[in-house]
């Protein structure tokens, strides 16, 4: 943008898209600054406990619902889209014990990537506006309600998986908000157009989805791989096959993602080992080795621990024999909740060496949810 002196809405909304489109983004629409639309079904899913244990969301709950509390000063909000879709397939059982890590995760933390690009957007409102401007910048970590806001200036509908699905675009972005203190002209919600498909619906191998746009958290992959911190139920486990971050099958099959492209954003691009990685080395990351490889990754979310406890699991499910000597040696890992999640991936191998290893640490394991872990392997094998 060129400095200049702008007082028209149209004109600088005009603006600010262009100049939205020329750092990247690939969505952008605008919105005046109001009460979230489905406010009252996110109070109602707090109630019903669905969103498990994500507290935060419970503690800024009167803020995502209404973003006039969060800024009062704001009168208008820029709601922008970043494509991170890169197009590299699942493993298959013939690529040996790897595992799923989420396609948004494959590259830099995008929190930073898309802040850094908004707030590169409000210096440039601030040079053409004549007058000063106050904004903020939010990225997933705000306490707002992105996807209602998003719908409401017409970057697509909230579709029956729960995500923001764009017509041109799908659902493969990022989204950010810049709320302003500027009126500006705004665009028009659009409507939803899931129809009759449900494959979302089926695909999901938890059965994470109460009914259309209902998702029960604590049965969805994504969040028993990074929000919840402690134990996953065992019920579960099973369903997870070789996730170890997030999921994506929900998106994976909506028809509208077809149409998505592929990311021009080099940030986004796979770090090396987070495509598919190989998931027996990882059994023996120390702490300042995880935090090393995953420095700059949304992965340090779920902690080592976390992360651990997750490729545990899906050794357990791939049955992998050759997973068997590393499992073992993370029996004698310092936390707890991976020897735990081992203990349960060598029950699911059930090799001799699996149950002997299990019988001796045993005798000194100190943990009581181990030791129950253990002896209900045993008595199963």
């Amino acid at each position: 943008m060129k400095p200049a002196k702008i007082k028209e809405p149209d004109s600088l909304s005009l603006r600010i898209k262009e100049e939205a489109q020329r750092l990247g983004f690939t969505l952008v629409g605008i919105s005046p600054v109001k009460m979230a639309p489905h406010e009252g079904f996110f109070a109602q899913w707090l109630r019903k406990g669905l969103g498990g244990e994500m507290g935060y969301l419970k503690r800024t709950e009167e803020l995502r619902r209404d973003p006039t509390k969060l800024v009062p000063w704001a009168v208008s909000v820029v709601s922008v889209g970043l494509n991170y879709y890169a197009p590299l397939p699942r493993p298959t059982a013939q690529d040996g014990a790897k595992g799923w890590i989420s396609r948004y995760a494959w590259g830099d933390d995008y929190h930073d990537v898309v802040k850094d690009r908004l707030e590169s957007l409000l210096e440039k409102i601030r040079r053409v506006y004549p007058e000063p401007v106050e904004g903020k910048v939010c990225v997933d970590s705000g306490p707002v309600l992105e996807r209602d806001i998003a719908g409401v200036a017409g970057i697509g509908w909230i579709g029956k998986n729960t995500l923001l699905i764009s017509p041109r675009r799908g659902s493969w972005f990022f989204l950010g908000e810049l709320f302003l203190s500027i009126e500006l002209v705004y665009d028009r919600p659009i409507r939803d157009r899931c129809g009759k498909c449900d494959l979302c619906l089926k695909a999901c191998p938890t059965t994470a989805f109460v009914g259309p746009y209902i998702l029960d958290a604590r049965r969805c992959i994504s969040y028993l791989t990074i929000e919840l911190k402690g134990a996953i139920p065992r019920h579960l486990r099973p369903l997870m096959g070789n996730h170890i971050f997030g999921c994506d099958i929900c998106q994976e099959v909506c028809p509208y993602n077809v149409k998505a492209g592929d990311t021009e954003e080099g940030a986004f691009s796979p770090r090396e080992g987070l495509y598919a990685p190989e998931l027996i080395p990882l059994l023996s990351l120390s702490e300042e080795e995880f935090r090393r490889r995953f420095r700059g990754s949304p992965i340090l979310r779920a902690k080592r621990r976390g992360f651990l406890r997750n490729v545990a699991v899906a050794l357990g499910n791939l049955k992998s024999l050759e997973a068997v000597p590393a499992l073992i040696q993370a029996l004698q890992d310092d936390d707890p909740l991976v020897r735990r999640h081992v203990a349960w991936a060598l029950g699911q191998i059930a090799t001799p060496e699996s149950l002997e290893a299990l019988k001796k640490r045993l005798v000194v394991e100190a943990d009581s949810g181990v030791r129950e872990e253990i002896e209900d392997v045993i008595t199963a094998l």
